[in-house]
């Protein structure tokens, strides 16, 4: 009975996703990089795309390998749904841009882009290194506010949530905005009442 108890924890803490080091609230790291989206090379830069609104990074360690070819199915074909709430979408590898022009037109569907991050600066910058293999990048997503701060971060080296759980994410930020937006409004044009006494 004691195996069977000390198995079944040992088989939830590996189920459970780490978490990544950069909590929500803190300041997002700026960055540029060469990119790609349908094999068309150019330089994303975040500052630019926070202009936009949130946007959803997420690190994955290589092109073409089974579980980031299924993690960038899933966000291409959630795409519309990103760009309906505002969002940017942003894949990030140590793979070279050469292979991210392939990758970007094929797995990515031409739906979003991947930058390359040769040197693991961003990586590292992110938290999102793996701890074994220095030049790989963890599974890591995280969401961040047009104001530059993590709004959520989500960190499994299994593919199957991460579009899920960031979209909840971008969801909850945008109607929080349009509640915001509401009360401002609501505010601004409700006149006190003007009853004698």
């Amino acid at each position: 009975m004691k195996q069977f108890i000390l198995s079944a924890c040992i088989a939830a803490l590996v189920a459970t996703p780490a978490f990544a080091s950069l909590q929500v609230g803190a300041k997002a790291p700026d960055f540029a990089a060469p990119a790609s989206m349908g094999g068309k090379q150019f330089k994303f830069a975040l500052a630019d795309a926070l202009k936009k609104g949130p946007v959803v990074l997420y690190f994955y360690p290589a092109a073409f390998t089974p579980g980031c070819t299924i993690e960038a199915h899933n966000f291409a074909d959630a795409m519309d749904d990103f760009q309906k709430l505002g969002a940017t979408v942003i894949g990030v590898s140590h793979d070279s841009i050469a292979t991210l022009d392939k990758f970007s037109l094929t797995e990515c569907r031409s739906k979003f882009p991947v930058a390359a991050d040769t040197d693991a600066k961003i990586m590292r910058n992110y938290d999102a290194v793996q701890d074994s293999r220095a030049e790989y990048a963890q599974r890591v997503s995280y969401v961040i506010s047009p104001e530059g701060k993590i709004l959520y971060t989500y960190t499994a080296g299994d593919p199957t949530h991460h579009v899920e759980y960031t979209m909840a994410a971008v969801r909850k930020f945008v109607a929080e905005q349009t509640n915001k937006s509401a009360d401002v409004y609501l505010t601004a044009h409700t006149k006190p009442s003007c009853r004698k006494a």
